[in-house]
């Protein structure tokens, strides 16, 4: 059987028509080189190079080889490097879910930073966690906790606050001198009367800020409901009215003074961010990686 060191050994000779040079080439030592020949040569049953001084010339039979055999063992170079180059670029891969409106803000900004190739999956908490739990997904930005099991780790990476937002031209002394008062009644008609913008109709985020801060399901009637955090933050900084938006979401838009805070509550609303994955399918690497891209996002 023919070893393809063999051809390729007689390839560099042919081609560089020298033994040291086609060491060179191939990075071997010479006796190497003329090893393969000597073995190529007794496969054949003939010389395939008239040996001159300093130089080798092809036989006919070594023609005869060279014509033959020269398209397909270029072709298995090619091959070769592909798939080595190809082994030397590939890169870990993690795949992450999380909430649009964390990434954008929060995590984004920190991918130049990771080694490994980053793919990630938008969605819901629990279609991110179901995502996890096949075996799709190593990391989820978890919004809430939902599986207790003990494979499912949970790691606190952030307390939000959800506050009260509006634009930068929003008239609030009114409402201020209610909170003042410590009149929460008119406080909250004021609010009431305020055109809204809404994440869904089962008034998600600004439940959870009223019934921590009134005491009781609010009552307002959104003008807009548009399930992306972002695009209401946006909405509200280029127009007027007002929602309930997690404070980790508006930093560049605070300092950038395109909106402003109306109320934090007399009592925060607040919910914990976790990194969850399982702890039987995900390698240390990965989470080292993930945990040093989320470090220091509060």
């Amino acid at each position: 059987m023919v070893n393809f060191e063999w051809y390729r050994t007689f390839k560099a000779i042919y081609q560089q028509g020298n033994l040291t040079r086609a060491a060179q080439e191939l990075m071997i030592s010479q006796p190497n080189v003329s090893v393969h020949l000597a073995a190529l040569e007794n496969y054949t049953g003939g010389l395939l190079f008239e040996r001159l001084p300093r130089k080798m010339v092809p036989t006919e039979l070594g023609k005869q080889l060279y014509a033959q055999i020269i398209g397909s063992v270029e072709s298995l170079e090619k091959t070769e490097y592909a798939f080595t180059k190809n082994l030397l670029q590939k890169k870990t891969v993690i795949r992450i879910g999380v909430p649009k409106e964390f990434f954008h803000a929060v995590l984004a900004p920190k991918l130049a930073k990771a080694t490994s190739k980053i793919d990630v999956q938008f969605g819901s908490n629990k279609e991110l966690m179901q995502e996890m739990e096949k075996g799709n997904l190593d990391f989820v930005i978890a919004t809430q906790r939902t599986n207790e099991d003990k494979q499912t780790i949970y790691e606190s990476i952030l307390e939000e606050n959800f506050v009260i937002v509006g634009s930068a031209n929003i008239k609030t002394a009114t409402f201020k001198r209610y909170l003042k008062a410590g009149d929460l009644e008119r406080a909250e008609k004021w609010l009431l009367e305020q055109d809204w913008y809404a994440y869904s109709n089962n008034l998600t985020f600004i439940r959870k800020f009223w019934l921590t801060n009134f005491r009781k399901r609010p009552l307002v009637n959104p003008k807009y409901v548009i399930p992306d955090l972002n695009t209401i933050t946006h909405a509200i900084s280029n127009g007027n009215g007002i929602s309930i938006i997690s404070d980790c979401l508006l930093k560049d838009y605070i300092a950038n003074k395109t909106v402003k805070v109306v109320w934090e509550g007399d009592e925060p609303a607040t919910n914990t961010l976790y990194l969850a994955y399982n702890k039987s399918q995900t390698v240390a690497r990965k989470i080292d990686e993930i945990k040093g891209l989320l470090k220091n996002i509060a």
